[in-house]
This record gives C-alpha cells, structure tokens and sequence, in this order.
C-alpha cells in the first residue's frame, strides 16, 4: 500500500465530488443495489480506476473516473488508484504523476489505496505456475506473426501449437529460465492452455507472458518477463478486494477470459471474494481524437505543443484552456452510463462549462483587435472612474471601477465605413453606446495616406448619456465594450477552433495518418490585445468572461509585463441550437 503521496489542495480550490444526486442512475448502479440486497461481497463496494502510465488521461478517462469514484461514494465504499504498469517499454513517471494529479483535481481521493500492478508480480508469477502444474498453462517458442496464423479467423478454428503438449517439467522448466533471463526477447512466450476452437479469438490459448528487457520505472530490472493485461487485471482486482471491476465496452469480449483466469487459479489465501467484471461505453466525442496511441503521437511529432496544449481532449489541456472540474463532472453526468456506444456531441461539453462560469466568471471588457478612437470633446487630462458589476448572475460580486479617458479602443469589427442596412454599430456620422459609459458619434476616419488602411476614429460623446446617469435614457441601438488606451494592459491572447473538423479521424487505424484532417487554423494569436485593467496580477488559471467575446483564462505563459489569456469556449451556445433540431 503506497500513500507516500497523500492528495493535496487543487490550485483553484477544487470542491471534492461529495456526491452523485444529480445524476441519473444506471444499469452499473441497478447491479450494485441487488447485490447489495443479496449481501454479495458481504455487502462491501469496492472499485477501482485502473490506467496504464503511457500517456496522459483524457475526458474519456474523466468518465470513468467520475464512474468508478463516484459510485464508491453513492454506495458508502472505496475506490483505488491503481497503475496497470505491466508494458514498461511506453511507460514512464511522468505519467504516473500526470495522472495522480488530473485525478485529485477532478475532486477525488484515493485516501491511501494507490496500487501500482507491478506490486503484484511475484504473485502473478506463482499463479503462472499453478497453472503450468495443473497442465493449462504452456511455453510456446511460435513467433509472434505464427501464434497470428495459428489462431485462426472469425469463421475458422485455430491450430494446436507445435508446443502445446509439452509435459508440464518441460514448461516449469523452460518459464523459470524465461524469468532467469536465457532466452532472448520475442522467443518464447506462456501461453494459456484453452480451446483453440472457441468461437471467442481471446480464448484461443491467449498469451499470459513475454519476454521484454525494458527497464521498469518501478521495478528496474528486476524482471525480464512481464504479464499482459488479461491476466495481470483479474488478479489485480482480486488481491484488491475489488467487487465491481468497471471497463469498457471493448473489454467485453474479454470477460470470459477474466473469469477463466479466477476460475483456475487458487488465491483464496491472498484475497477477499471475488470480483465482477461489468462494460460500459466509453465516450467517443464528435471532432476529437480519443485514442491515447494517437494523443501521443500528435505531442511526439510536435502537432501540438505538449500534452497539456488546450487543443487536445487530455485532462491537462481541459485544466490549462480553462475548464473547471465542476463543468467537466457536469458533463460526465449528464450523458449517463449506457450498454451500446454512441456518439456524444462536443457542444454539450461546451455547454457544461458555459453554465458553470456563467454563475462564477468575472466580466471584465478586453478588445482583441484595437481600433484607436479619439474622442475629441473629452478633456484630455481627465479620467474618470465608472462602476461596472462583476457578474450580474452572482449578486454577491459586487462592483468594480474601470478608467475611461479621452483615447479608447474599440474593437475593429464594431466600425465599418460602408455599412450594411442592418449594422447598428459605429459608423460615419453613425452613434454607439460605450458599456458602462457614454453614447459616442463618429464624425471622423483617419486612415493611412499610401495604404488607406483606418487607422483611427475622430469621436464626439454626449455627457448627458452616461450610465446610470440622470440623462442616460436616450437609446442608440448598439452597445459595445471599450478599453482607456492609457490605462489598458498589454496582452497576447489564444484563440482556439477544433483540432480536427470531423469525426473521421478517430476510426482510422492507420499510423500514419495523424495529419490527415489537421486543422491549420486550430489556434489564432492575438498579440496586441488591450485589456481592462482590473486583471492587472491576475494568477495563472483565472478565468473570466471578456464582454461579447466568450470565457477566458490566464495561461501559464503569462508574465508580469505581458499576459496571455487562452479562449475557453465563446458565448454562442450551439447545444442550445442543437437540441432544438
């Protein structure tokens, strides 16, 4: 038992998941409750979320995480946190802390149950044994291409190996020189002894054992020879206690081999009950790549910049963009736990983390692309300070002041010098309200002699029309945000689209297309952005809602003299447009 490592404060003050009353129950919790009702496992819940430390976790693995913790706390029991660290040759540390880390900020404790499966070997390599001695386990020296062609195809039973009635000194024998290290990688492997017939190819003499020299990050190289995870898993969750092993839906096909392993091996001594193996569907998300394999490959071959890019589904990249635990656990519950897969739509995501930062998120007014605007009959040693509510939804909030002086920036698109008949913003001669300010009118285009490029507006305001003002009922029919020029901050700002613009990526197997359907305009930097100067210190993971423009969040890049802000989602809510179709 490893709890070296004891859960510690998220840096945005993460609330733990406490319990599960809004979401729907499911078939998983429908199996719990009759078993609890039959006293099966003497009435005890034991889960566990079991990942291999080759990469980071993504929001599919946040599912299962909300799933197996969250039912540990619906039904009074215990969820552990065990690494599958069985294939040290894609494993490194690196993960292993990515991964304790995503998991506390999700808002969960695994207290002192953190298992690695490397703590179980010596056992794994006795029950191997045991089912050498009881003739149903063997060493095969086939080559991995000939243990393919032996096993035959959906519509044809497999071959006996060559190997396969090897007396059981001979495989004794022969699998503790595999563990003595006598025979080179690839050579020999042990192979279940089952029915090379079965209607089920995970049944057909599946391999338990291979020889691998590869330094394991827990264990060095101690070992040789390494368990795959069919056999490692069962007893994993054996030894653990585990009463409802939770996978999914391709883990299925799987179950029987699971059982078989339980069946035939004897670790009464070493273990309490035995566990259940149930599926569920994973979630596959509309124009996002799910697959770890292809996850790594994108930050290896540099398509992004690390696991942590806010492009990428992964956890860590969900945590930088800005996403809140709250939303993504909201999320989690709302598409539920089903039997079948299915597609489920980006939008609700989405969705999820605009209704959580609308409650929370500060509004503060940034223009992205300044326009100058010279508002001529203002004094130009004055500034004045106008009150300006934090977040209309959170009445406790309260108020800020913002500076608003003589030069401000508009943003580009709210000005056109040929306007359409419905463009109700700035425009010659044409009046716009400043939020929180004053009603101005364009009377002025200055632009550049040679490129005729608009380099600022000449303005007049009305100082009867202020905000909150007596004379401040006169109405024009467009209001827009607006930033002091002399008191605005410096500040770079990321502006992210779908890594990929269709779902097609995700089915495809083939290792070399990762490129195929890369998105070339999946980030847009803004780096003469002017903000307000309220976020002035703002720490890295604050989050707010830039007027007009969507949510926004300190990134880690940001430095005293610039800040850069990554775009979390905008204000358009396209779930809302999709359930109304």
């Amino acid at each position: 038992m490893h709890n070296e490592d004891k859960p510690v404060q998220a840096n945005d003050q993460t609330t733990p998941y406490q319990v599960l009353g809004e979401a729907p129950a499911n078939f998983i919790q429908d199996i719990i409750t009759r078993d609890l009702a039959a006293q099966k496992n003497n009435g005890r819940v034991h889960t566990r979320f079991p990942p291999e430390p080759n990469g980071y976790l993504h929001i599919g693995h946040a599912k299962s995480i909300c799933l197996n913790f969250g039912l540990a706390i619906r039904f009074g029991g215990l969820c552990n946190l065990r690494f599958d660290d069985t294939n040290p040759s894609k494993e490194e540390v690196e993960y292993v802390e990515s991964i304790k880390r995503d998991v506390r900020w999700l808002g969960f404790d695994w207290e002192d149950r953190m298992y690695y499966a490397s703590d179980y070997f010596e056992h794994m390599y006795r029950y191997a044994v045991q089912l050498i001695q009881a003739g149903k386990a063997y060493v095969c020296d086939l080559s991995p291409q000939e243990i393919r062609e032996y096993r035959g195809t959906l519509t044809e039973p497999g071959r006996n190996s060559p190997y396969r009635d090897r007396s059981v000194e001979e495989n004794l024998d022969l699998f503790a020189r595999m563990r003595a290290g006598e025979f080179a990688d690839g050579t020999r492997v042990l192979r279940a002894k089952i029915d090379m017939a079965s209607p089920n190819l995970n049944m057909r003499d599946p391999v338990l054992y291979r020889i691998l020299r590869s330094t394991h990050h827990r264990t060095g190289d101690q070992w040789c020879i390494y368990p795959m995870y069919d056999f490692a898993h069962p007893i994993s969750d054996a030894l653990e206690g585990i009463t409802h092993s939770i996978c999914t839906l391709e883990f299925a096909d799987h179950r029987p081999l699971y059982d078989w392993v339980l069946d035939n091996i004897d670790y009464s001594k070493d273990a309490q009950g035995r566990p259940e193996q149930i599926e569920f569907a994973r979630l596959n998300l509309t124009r996002t790549v799910m697959s770890k394999r292809k996850l790594r490959q994108l930050v290896e071959q540099g398509h992004v910049s690390g696991w942590d890019d806010p492009r990428l589904p992964t956890i860590s990249g969900l945590r930088r963009r800005g996403y809140t635990p709250e939303s993504i656990r909201d999320f989690c519950d709302r598409i539920g736990v089903a039997k079948a897969n299915s597609l489920v739509d980006k939008a609700l995501l989405e969705y999820c983390v605009r209704e959580d930062l609308n409650r929370r998120a500060p509004r503060v007014m940034a223009v992205l692309r300044p326009l100058r605007v010279v508002i001529e009959n203002y004094p130009e040693d004055q500034v004045e300070w106008l009150e300006a509510e934090n977040n209309p939804e959170d009445p406790a909030s309260g108020t800020r002041e913002i500076p608003f002086s003589r030069v401000i920036y508009i943003e580009q698109e709210d000005f056109m010098e040929d306007p359409p008949k419905k463009f109700f913003r700035l425009s010659p001669g044409g009046e716009m309200r400043l939020k929180h300010a004053y009603i101005i009118k364009c009377e002025q285009v200055i632009k550049d002699a040679e490129t005729g490029a608009i380099l600022e507006l000449r303005c007049t305001y009305d100082p009867e029309t202020r905000s909150g003002g007596e004379g401040s009922g006169r109405k024009v029919k467009a209001t827009a945000h607006w930033v002091s020029a002399s008191h605005a901050l410096d500040a770079e700002v990321r502006l992210y689209d779908d890594l990929y613009k269709d779902d097609g990526q995700e089915e495809s197997g083939d290792e070399s297309d990762i490129t195929t359907g890369l998105n070339p305009k999946s980030l847009e930097r803004l780096t003469s952005c002017k903000v307000e100067p309220s976020v002035m210190g703002a720490e890295p993971g604050s989050r707010y809602q830039f007027l007009r423009q969507g949510y926004f969040c300190v990134d880690q890049d940001s430095t005293n003299s610039k800040l850069v802000f990554n775009r979390i989602v905008s204000l358009k809510d396209t779930w809302a447009k999709v359930q109304k179709t």
